[in-house]
């Protein structure tokens, strides 16, 4: 009889599910809205009714599920699967892995989904089933997993790998969403890099990007990626700017793990060499040398799917 691990990735909009083989191929893949009501309450048993009737749909029985990885935004005690707070979605000291088990019946591991998408890429992803690995998530904020010697680290609280809020400016930085200020998140993500370029067009509008203001559109992130290639100084100097502090604090991690895989994920990953090149040359000003020698930075390759599919291993982990 075939088996099967279920993979979950809860999101603040979506949660998308997978059913996947041992081997890692995904059989099916959906979505489901998030359902915020009640604080997400309902949200185990969303889960439980979309994916039994999945498995109905592909005609799979309930003892070839050999479990469900979830994996949930915010702090999480990977051991008993217990979330302490996710500010997207409104849990706080909500106890998933037990609800989601009673629910379904099956076992169930949770993690932070940024682990689980740092698994994904090393399990099937440019993570190549590398055992040391630094996952950056460049996107809305900063997210990322560290694996060292195979295993995720979660911490003792599950507050281990929150690379987005490592302190880069020590006073007068930006407020962050978790609460404190003058995190990465704030400087390197999408948002922040928009942020620092409409700070920097109020001291200066010799730049491409102060026409978005006369079009009456905000510009993004890409926008500043695209503006640096075309020879705007302006963006130049920003990229440059965020470039410095993100390989910095990637480096400062790096000394303390010695990865060989550093996979940068996520919307602004989409600028590929433009991001690469100078993000590599900071890592390198500031890395030790024998640290950098051992470390390659890759793109990650799995986008949307990275979140199931580490889901999928952690089962796998679990089991083994």
């Amino acid at each position: 009889m075939k088996k099967y691990y279920i993979g979950a990735d809860i999101g603040g909009t979506t949660i998308k599910m997978a059913v996947i083989t041992k081997d890692g191929t995904i059989l099916d893949k959906w979505e489901i809205p998030t359902n915020h009501k009640d604080d997400g309450s309902y949200i185990p048993e969303d889960i439980h009714f979309s994916l039994k009737d999945k498995l109905i749909e592909l005609g799979i029985h309930k003892e070839q599920i050999l479990g469900i990885g979830a994996g949930a935004p915010g702090f999480v005690d990977a051991d008993t699967g217990f979330v302490y707070q996710t500010v997207n979605i409104g849990w706080r000291n909500f106890d998933l892995g037990k609800i989601l088990k009673e629910k379904t019946g099956f076992p169930v591991y949770v993690d932070n989904d940024a682990n689980l998408a740092a698994l994904g890429e090393k399990w099937k992803g440019s993570g190549e089933n590398s055992n040391d690995l630094i996952a950056v998530t460049l996107g809305t904020g900063v997210g990322g997993g560290i694996i060292a010697n195979g295993e995720v680290i979660n911490g003792v609280n599950g507050t281990g790998g929150e690379i987005g809020h490592i302190t880069v400016i020590p006073s007068g930085g930006a407020p962050c969403n978790c609460g404190k200020t003058g995190c990465l998140e704030t400087i390197a993500s999408a948002t922040g890099i928009v942020r620092l370029a409409e700070e920097a067009i109020t001291k200066n509008k010799e730049t491409s990007l102060a026409e978005f203001s006369v079009k009456e559109r905000t510009f993004t992130a890409k926008d500043v990626f695209d503006a640096a290639r075309a020879g705007d100084k302006l963006a130049r100097e920003v990229l440059d700017y965020v470039m410095d502090v993100l390989g910095m604090a990637i480096a400062n991690l790096a000394i303390a793990c010695n990865p060989s895989k550093i996979v940068i994920g996520g919307g602004v990953s989409k600028a590929g060499e433009d991001l690469l090149v100078p993000l590599r040359k900071a890592f390198d000003q500031y890395a030790l040398p024998r640290t950098s020698e051992a470390c390659e930075f890759v793109i990650a390759e799995l986008g949307n799917d990275a979140g199931v599919l580490g889901g999928a291993f952690l089962v796998q982990q679990n089991l083994e």
